[in-house]
């Protein structure tokens, strides 16, 4: 049954002035499956107001991380990007979600495309060692505005050093150029073939599974240039190769 447990922030960081990263310590979470997520919330009076984030700590993380933006007009987020360490908050147990591997298809390739926060569940795969014993390939696309927004380009490169053959990092922005990736939006460089080329693999029914995360227009439109490529969502009751969640 689901209910509120006690944490405390251990850690946090700052991105940039917009995008923040909370570590909280929580001895009673229990084990969740990486890609999951659940509600963080702080305290006003009686009541917890809260919303749900995905987990970017893996599974055997001795402590829970989130990744957020503070909303201009948002109740919970400003709130969150106040606190500090030592400041206490809640987050409710157990984790739930099926954005997880157990419920993915098995393939050759397993292409994770994210926007924003939406890294969040996907940095959590990462860090298992299922993902790497499934898949011969694995792609990770990460789109944003700006470099500055791409959260986490020092941890993801190290999975990139510890899986030099089978391991590739596409950092997508959409207002300026970068050099080590590409410029524009994750659906346009599908339909162009620019994201395949870059890592010189194609995306086919026969050997891809791709989970989308982030962003809902952009996974909308990724979703039609995949199904245009001969691929289809993903579902319990008719596999397919897609699986999605959106944000907000």
């Amino acid at each position: 049954m689901a209910k509120w447990l006690d944490a405390k922030v251990v850690g946090r960081t700052d991105w940039n002035d917009h995008l923040f990263s909370l570590r909280f310590a929580c001895e009673d979470f229990p084990r969740f499956k990486a890609g999951q997520f659940t509600k963080v919330g702080v305290e006003q009076g009686d009541k917890v107001l809260a919303r749900p984030y995905s987990l970017v700590s893996g599974p055997d993380d001795k402590e829970i991380e989130i990744i957020a933006v503070p909303v201009e007009d948002g109740m919970l987020s400003p709130q969150l990007h106040k606190l500090q360490v030592g400041d206490p908050l809640k987050i409710m147990s157990p984790a739930t979600g099926f954005l997880v591997l157990d419920e993915v298809p098995k393939s050759r390739d397993l292409w994770l495309m994210a926007t924003g926060t939406g890294v969040g569940p996907f940095l959590s795969i990462l860090a298992t060692e299922q993902i790497w014993q499934t898949y011969e390939n694995v792609v990770l696309v990460y789109g944003a505005r700006f470099e500055h927004d791409l959260a986490y380009t020092k941890l993801i490169e190290t999975y990139a050093e510890h899986h030099p053959d089978n391991f590739h990092f596409v950092p997508i922005v959409s207002r300026e150029t970068i050099t080590n990736g590409l410029h524009g939006r994750i659906p346009t460089l599908l339909k162009t073939q620019s994201i395949q080329q870059k890592v010189g693999l194609d995306i086919h029914p026969d050997n891809s599974q791709v989970m989308l995360c982030g962003n809902p227009a952009m996974i909308e439109d990724a979703t039609q240039t995949l199904i245009e490529l001969g691929l289809s969502k993903h579902l319990r009751r008719s596999p397919g190769h897609i699986s999605l969640e959106r944000y907000w």
